[in-house]
């Protein structure tokens, strides 16, 4: 098998290769894959992301976002990386930072990291599917995004620092109307913090 040349022709389709699929599709037990992989990855042109998953980095503008579902497949982008998308945040997060109903969880390669925040099932809402060249991946839409981050931030005892926050991008109404759907504090924060930005 020549291991180099499917990389480069799967770099045309996908920045995903899976040792599940690949072990399927050629009839090799997934060990053999994932070692396969491995010492592509030695030569740098795979990553490493998590159990079964390396990423191609031949892949010509591959973001990640397209892994999100494919390891949560219960999840959406969220939190500091949507605020940051959508111009409500200045601060560029490390990883992309998503929300699940499942387990919480990091997962880390050298070109690449996405973490996992947990949250209860009646909050797991407010997001759309998104496209890309290479997938589809959810994200939640700004307000939904401003409100994870507040709720999760408060769960963990950690202040909500709002004062880089350009509230002007979202929409208000839309803030208030799903606030509701959130703990009394986390309103009572949303409440005081658009009196305080005057929107």
């Amino acid at each position: 098998m020549d291991w180099v040349r499917l990389i480069s022709d799967r770099s045309r389709i996908s920045g995903l290769l899976r040792t599940d699929r690949l072990a399927t599709e050629f009839g090799y037990s997934e060990t053999v894959v994932a070692n396969a992989l491995r010492r592509q990855q030695r030569r740098g042109l795979v990553d490493h992301l998590g159990k079964k998953i390396f990423i191609n980095r031949l892949t010509a503008d591959f973001s990640g976002r397209e892994l999100v579902n494919e390891v949560r497949p219960e999840a959406y982008l969220s939190l500091e990386t949507v605020l940051r998308d959508s111009g409500v945040s200045s601060q560029t997060p490390k990883s992309l930072t998503c929300v699940t109903p499942a387990r919480p969880g990091e997962f880390k390669a050298s070109t690449l990291q996405i973490s996992f925040r947990r949250v209860s099932r009646s909050l797991f809402w407010g997001f759309q599917p998104k496209q890309t060249r290479y997938g589809s991946y959810n994200a939640a839409e700004p307000e939904k995004a401003l409100l994870d981050w507040i709720y999760l931030l408060r769960q963990q005892g950690s202040p909500v620092p709002t004062d880089e926050l350009d509230l002007h991008r979202l929409d208000r109404r839309k803030l208030l109307d799903y606030a509701q759907r959130f703990p009394a504090p986390v309103r009572q924060q949303v409440v005081e913090l658009l009196a305080l930005h005057s929107l």
